[in-house]
């Protein structure tokens, strides 16, 4: 590598728990709207959008790293891990060894998705995007997918023949969190965003043949508003049929807006028990869909209902009354090990050593309150993001 390339590239914090093993290409930092009353991910950076000749340094530096470690890969596709890996990061710096690893990971994992970061990176102008994708397949050609965040306000602004033209220069999926299709949920939380424009933005990229994948929150639009923000979602998702509908179970985090609006009582936290019927409600109540939900976060009380809506809705519908056919004390056991991290299935339970149950259990007797329950659920989860 000469000595006047640029030897590190730019990785932001966030992607999606499916964008595991994706190679992170940060073309934006922070968020355009930064004003959701759920979210701090974003609140102490302003947006920027990097420039494209930037951002065609960072490909750069990432190609001639995949070029380095490549020459590591055996002919039986296994990789000689201590060249590729031991050898290189003696010579390099702390910064250049953490941006070498990511590819030798990337190239390890197949070397095949691409994530662009922050979260709206489609906010910035599209001719902009285009040169990216093209540069980016062009120094990287085993990339197969290509994906980014983008908010669903920005997004119903984006003309389907924009999305054909991002679509034809290698965009593949576009991650988007709604969150919620009821308008009152959405003016609660103060998403910027109303259903229709989520349809809109919905519709618009589905006819231009990119993959959706959305995000509902159970639980968002707290006690008042959770039956109506399942059957609202449902109706939103019904008019565009996702790709994807990926659960995300409304974690209300200190420090946020919500979070003071729980402290002063205009807003109460939905029990895990609310939560886990709105996501039934919706399964019920989507119509002539063949979105896939995908339960791929740890914060989702049932992480294994999950599957195609319009084939396996009795399965995972029966996941869920499995649950609820349970009796109470064993329900908030099962609640409680699952937030301990220890438990994945109501199964697992009859694995729980004794010492775990007779923890558990005095918890459960020492908390009376249904709302001091909620309240002790939520906190649980607070570490998750």
């Amino acid at each position: 590598m000469t000595e006047e390339m640029q030897k590190t590239y730019r990785i932001g914090p966030i992607r999606p728990p499916s964008e595991a093993n994706s190679l992170l290409l940060q073309i934006t930092e922070g968020c355009t709207w930064n004003r959701c009353k759920f979210c701090s991910l974003y609140r102490r950076r302003k947006f920027k959008a990097f420039s494209v000749e930037s951002i065609k340094k960072d490909i750069d530096v990432m190609a001639e790293y995949a070029k380095l470690a490549q020459e590591h890969l055996l002919q039986d596709g296994s990789w000689n891990k201590r060249a590729a890996l031991v050898q290189r990061l003696e010579k390099m710096t702390h910064a250049e060894q953490e941006c070498y690893y990511f590819i030798y990971r990337w190239l390890a994992h197949g070397g095949e998705n691409v994530f662009l970061q922050d979260g709206n990176s489609l906010a910035v102008k599209t001719e902009r995007v285009l040169e990216v994708l093209r540069y980016l397949r062009e120094k990287l050609p085993s990339i197969r997918r290509i994906t980014t965040y983008g908010r669903a306000e920005t997004l119903s602004k984006i003309s389907v023949e924009q999305y054909k033209q991002l679509k034809e220069a290698g965009l593949d999926r576009i991650h988007s969190g709604f969150e919620s299709g009821s308008d009152n949920v959405l003016k609660l939380i103060n998403k910027g965003v109303t259903s229709e424009q989520e349809i809109t933005a919905g519709r618009n990229i589905k006819e231009a043949g990119i993959e959706l994948s959305v995000y509902f929150m159970p639980g968002i639009g707290g006690k008042k508003y959770s039956r109506e923000n399942a059957l609202e979602t449902a109706r939103v998702v019904s008019a565009i049929n996702p790709d994807f509908l990926r659960i995300r179970s409304a974690v209300i985090h200190k420090g946020s807006d919500l979070w003071n609006d729980f402290l002063d009582g205009s807003f109460q936290l939905c029990s895990e028990n609310e939560k886990l019927m709105e996501i039934k409600l919706l399964i019920e109540n989507i119509k002539d869909c063949t979105t896939v939900l995908v339960s791929d976060h740890i914060i989702n009380l049932l992480q294994n209902v999950q599957g195609r809506v319009d084939l396996d809705r009795q399965k995972m519908l029966s996941l869920i009354d499995e649950y609820f056919n349970m009796p109470e004390y064993k329900q908030k056991m099962f609640q409680i090990a699952r937030r301990s991290g220890i438990v994945t299935a109501p199964s697992d339970l009859n694995l729980l050593p004794r010492d775990w149950v007779e923890r558990f259990s005095a918890t459960i007797e020492s908390i009376k309150d249904e709302a001091e329950w909620d309240y002790k659920m939520n906190s649980m989860m607070a570490h998750y993001i």
